[in-house]
């Protein structure tokens, strides 16, 4: 038994049992491949996936066991090289950092910006996705740090702490009825009146929102939904319904054809970081999360890595 054969068994399942899609992921030939997979299981003296002439089509019962454990060993063996890493080159290596289009843009270049200063020879990956493949990409090892507000507190195999709390604002264009009122005047009766704009289901507190109207059964017609609050802003813009967005999404310079209209009528809303369980960070990681969060209980995160210091 090697790693490269743990790792073919990890991509196969990775690439849904195409094996030309994992010997390409895996720089290999499909025959290599095949022969690990053979060799693994001649070795261990169980078949590991269902087979129906030449193709994959799953994986067998003693296969489902065997691939928690190959991905706690290639983590583990990850591990390893992350911590020789992080004593023989502090400051050099590669962060990726999952987050939303939303936090890329409005909450994360000031952050970005003194990070780098620090850790210049850092090679900073910022991978937009929605919350939901955000924890698929930190699940699988391919993202080092998640931040969203969606789906990060509900995976047991991740561990989050809070980044900030927010709210929903309105977004009008200037002439807009709405815009001549006062914040405490507008209520989720008047709002239902209007078009609206907002987030698409499952992106930045889209549920408050839903929540907000059904508890006051009102029927609101939502035109159009999109990933981001810079679309929603552009279609405000035409007049085509009034926009619901996360308030630090709101730019005074750039935005300055659209009235911000601050309101508490649909919560609180907090973003999450998170890391996977068991996943050691390189020290320039916990700095960033530091940098987002100096609040934030890094230590707890770094107990994570280290379930048993």
């Amino acid at each position: 038994m090697n790693f490269q054969q743990l790792r073919i068994i990890r991509e196969t399942v990775r690439q849904n049992f195409n094996l030309t899609e994992a010997s390409a992921a895996l720089y290999t030939s499909q025959s290599g491949v095949s022969k690990h997979i053979k060799d693994l299981e001649d070795e261990l003296g169980v078949q590991l996936f269902v087979r129906k002439g030449k193709r994959l089509l799953g994986l067998t019962e003693p296969g489902q066991a065997l691939l928690s454990i190959v991905e706690r060993m290639l983590v583990d063996a990850d591990n390893i090289k992350r911590l020789a890493d992080d004593f023989n080159k502090v400051d050099e290596g590669i962060l990726t950092v999952a987050t939303t289009h939303t936090q890329a843009r409005y909450v994360l270049p000031l952050i970005v910006n003194a990070f780098k200063k620090s850790f210049p020879k850092v090679h900073l990956i910022l991978q937009q996705a929605s919350p939901t493949e955000i924890a698929e990409l930190l699940a699988l090892g391919l993202a080092d740090i998640g931040i969203a507000t969606e789906s990060l507190t509900t995976e047991d195999n991740l561990a989050s702490v809070p980044y900030y709390d927010w709210k929903h604002c309105i977004i009008t264009p200037q002439d807009h009825p709405l815009s001549q009122m006062k914040p405490e005047e507008i209520t989720l009766e008047i709002l239902a009146e209007y078009p609206i704009i907002t987030y698409h289901g499952g992106f930045t507190g889209r549920s408050k929102i839903d929540q907000a109207f059904e508890q006051a059964n009102l029927n609101v017609n939502i035109v159009m939904s999109a990933l981001d609050a810079d679309v929603i802003k552009t279609y405000v813009e035409l007049g085509m319904g009034i926009g619901i967005v996360n308030n630090v999404a709101y730019d005074t310079e750039r935005d300055h054809r659209l009235k911000q209209i601050d309101t508490d009528i649909f919560g609180v809303n907090t973003t999450w970081i998170a890391v996977r369980k068991g996943h050691l960070l390189r020290g320039y990681g916990y700095e960033f999360i530091a940098l987002c969060a100096p609040d934030a209980d890094v230590k707890a995160l770094k107990k994570v890595a280290y379930p048993d210091d």
